[in-house]
């Protein structure tokens, strides 16, 4: 058993005999890396886990290429996590929600897109968040900035820190959007949300939420564009990931099946993904059926094709 990261995809890993690949946090290898697993060994069986699948894999369970298995309870004691989305007008107060939560003994975390300043991009960052938070919030609420090109060392020391109620606030990247439990933390502000994929936010989201009391998102948004602010209501209105997953297939398309593309729109002669999902699932159950009960799918194709030609020559 071999347990690693993306190196294990590189073409210099060989397995003498691979027959299980188990790709944890699935939406975040591409479509080459995954099908790179497959090629490792002779047809291993694969097994994918996600709290949030990306459009095209939602539309591949759909089209019966993956079984799906659904965990759709969370752990007792957990409340479903309250959530908002909004302007930049908001932020003072979102400030003053955390500084509450801080208060009662809870903590938090901020999400910036940047490390530090870009001439480029006018997002918030890190480096200078965390200096304007420290001297508006106050002295006694202890808040780190905490980002990737820190130390392996550092970054730990920043977590167990935060862990240890030592940090009340903690001003991030997206580093901590898997593998982070810190149940105390009940409150998550993410500036300038629009530029983060639903998926991405659903994972950072599930940050909170963590332990026995009600935790809270804020979703704070650069733009105010209909469409932009459309998109954010979805995690407004869900913390369902498959729903989640299902209006972001709605909205980005289903991308390629049989290619690399993970989203746009993928035209068939006959059936719709969307509006044909149901009667999608009975053919792939039947299809199912007909292999369990030992079909002959040869004989059953031409018998279809010569019913479609004499329906045709009646016509």
């Amino acid at each position: 058993m071999v347990i690693g990261t993306h190196a294990l995809i590189q073409d210099s890993v060989s397995f003498d005999n691979l027959a299980l690949a188990i790709t944890d946090e699935q939406h975040r290898f591409g479509v080459k890396q995954r099908d790179a697993f497959m090629k490792k060994g002779k047809e291993p069986h694969i097994l994918v886990m996600s709290a949030t699948p990306i459009p095209r894999t939602l539309g591949i369970i759909l089209y019966r290429d993956l079984d799906v298995s659904i965990m759709k309870d969370m752990p007792a004691s957990r409340l479903p996590i309250k959530n908002c989305v909004v302007g930049q007008i908001y932020r003072p107060t979102a400030w003053n929600f955390i500084q509450k939560q801080i208060a009662q003994g809870h903590q938090a975390y901020i999400i910036c897109p940047m490390i530090e300043e870009s001439e480029n991009l006018d997002v918030e960052n890190v480096e200078e968040y965390t200096r304007q938070i420290q001297m508006a919030f106050p002295p006694s609420i202890k808040i780190q900035a905490l980002h990737g090109k820190m130390s392996a060392e550092e970054k730990n020391q920043i977590m167990d820190a935060f862990a240890k109620k030592e940090i009340h606030a903690l001003v991030s990247t997206t580093v901590i959007e898997v593998g982070i439990d810190v149940p105390n933390a009940t409150v998550m502000l993410i500036e300038n949300a629009e530029r983060f994929g639903l998926a991405q936010l659903h994972q950072l989201r599930g940050r909170v939420g963590r332990g026995k009391d009600q935790s809270y998102c804020i979703f704070l948004s650069g733009s105010t564009q209909k469409e932009v602010m459309d998109r954010l209501s979805i995690l407004g209105h869900s913390n369902d990931g498959f729903e989640i997953s299902n209006e972001d297939l709605k909205q980005r398309g289903p991308g390629e099946f049989f290619g690399t593309r993970q989203s746009g729109t993928m035209s068939f002669a006959l059936g719709d993904i969307y509006t044909n999902a149901d009667i999608l699932k009975m053919a792939a159950e039947a299809v199912d059926f007909l292999k369990e009960s030992g079909y002959n799918f040869h004989e059953l194709a031409s018998y279809a094709l010569e019913d479609d030609l004499n329906f045709a020559k009646n016509i």
